[in-house]
């Protein structure tokens, strides 16, 4: 689920330098060890973050492997707009279950950009804990890591390292492009600074409507991913020639010719397109979608990979009118179309507006058709 164009695109400290990998002295959380109080959403934690002693198998090798990632809803309290943990630590042993191969916090979908340091912190670091503790340790968490200069990003890519993260995903600087150097430059720097200081592996995020309209070319891209630790990207501009390119050159680049673990892991940021991209090569879907359907989102792209192309594309037709919902409706659309359908959701933070009981049912009614396909399988 992203706001993509229906055509295609042509709070802890941070010492370390830009150009190493920092050390790490364990610190560690109440939500980060084995002998943790049990997740409450009433606690004094419940909107902030404090490091302690960190528990080490948090930090184990979980590989990117093809399949639906799931970037996931960050829920608050009603009333207070406090971090509700409870409720984001059910979801994502919901999404768990349901079989989803990965998840992903602080996105558009998470509301990264409403929350403070400690708080995304905190919605890691809850997330990691209820997968281990659900039976899921070895689920992959990606985290959103972009920001503004360069130095906040390593913060951010160290502080989810810290809170049990694996992948950090980021964007793009944007907001002084007009004074960047030429032939992407000093974004391709950034990259580089970036991907040589971070604990966690890189994953490139290329979303123009995030970014003023920043649209990173696969020339671009294909360059990056020569980095040891840039590792994937999540093309949320809808462009499947240029996911082709992508997915094309990082291949024959590649050392191991594994399918099942690719060296570069090539992702529609979108399940609006999920056939269609791995038609273009692509390993599957980074989608918000998938929060209210997730069992929709991957039996469309197994369909397809059994060769089952017709089911296949009689389901993506569902799954795209759904999307469509949920790209007019935003974070906002999705909670309503989640809080109608499965009974929470509650609302984004302010200052994004409540619905109107109108707009809640048209997003309910939206997602319909969808819910149906969902509760079939």
């Amino acid at each position: 689920m992203s706001p993509h164009n229906d055509a295609p695109s042509p709070s802890g400290s941070y010492t370390a330098g830009f150009n190493r990998i920092p050390s790490f002295r364990a610190n560690g959380s109440s939500l980060l060890s084995d002998h943790l109080m049990p997740l409450d959403a009433h606690s004094p934690l419940s909107s902030s973050y404090s490091s302690s002693n960190m528990d080490t198998s948090f930090h184990v090798d979980r590989p990117l492997v093809p399949g639906v990632y799931v970037p996931t809803m960050c829920f608050f309290e009603e009333g207070t707009e406090d971090v509700d943990t409870a409720t984001i630590a059910r979801h994502a042993v919901r999404l768990a279950k349901a079989g989803v191969t990965g998840l992903a916090t602080q996105g558009s979908n998470g509301e990264a950009v409403h929350l403070t340091h400690s708080e995304r912190q905190l919605v890691t670091a809850t997330t990691r804990k209820a997968l281990n503790d659900a039976g899921f340790p070895h689920m992959p968490i990606i985290v959103g890591c972009g920001s503004q200069s360069t130095r906040e990003t390593i913060q951010y890519c160290c502080e989810a390292w810290e809170a049990g993260g694996d992948y950090a995903l980021v964007l793009p600087p944007s907001y002084y492009a007009s004074l960047f150097a030429p032939s992407m430059e000093t974004v391709i720097e950034f990259f580089n600074t970036v991907a040589d200081a971070s604990p966690i592996p890189i994953i490139i995020y290329n979303f123009p409507g995030a970014v003023n309209g920043m649209d990173l070319s696969s020339d671009v891209i294909v360059k990056l991913s020569q980095h040891p630790n840039i590792v994937g990207v999540k093309l949320t501009c809808g462009n499947t020639g240029k996911l082709n390119r992508v997915a094309a050159a990082t291949r024959k680049l590649s050392k191991r010719q594994d399918p099942s673990k690719p060296e570069f892991l090539v992702l529609a940021g979108s399940a609006d397109f999920s056939i269609q991209s791995l038609v273009a090569g692509g390993h599957g879907i980074l989608a918000g979608l998938a929060n209210i359907a997730p069992k929709a989102c991957i039996k469309t792209i197994e369909l397809y990979n059994q060769g089952k192309y017709a089911e296949a594309e009689a389901m993506q037709e569902i799954v795209a009118q759904g999307d469509w919902t949920a790209i007019q409706g935003g974070v906002v659309g999705v909670k309503a179309g989640m809080q109608g359908w499965s009974g929470y959701g509650g609302y984004a933070r302010s200052p994004l507006p409540k619905p109107t009981p109108e707009q809640a049912k048209k997003w309910k009614d939206g997602f319909r058709d969808l819910i149906l396909l969902e509760k079939s399988l």
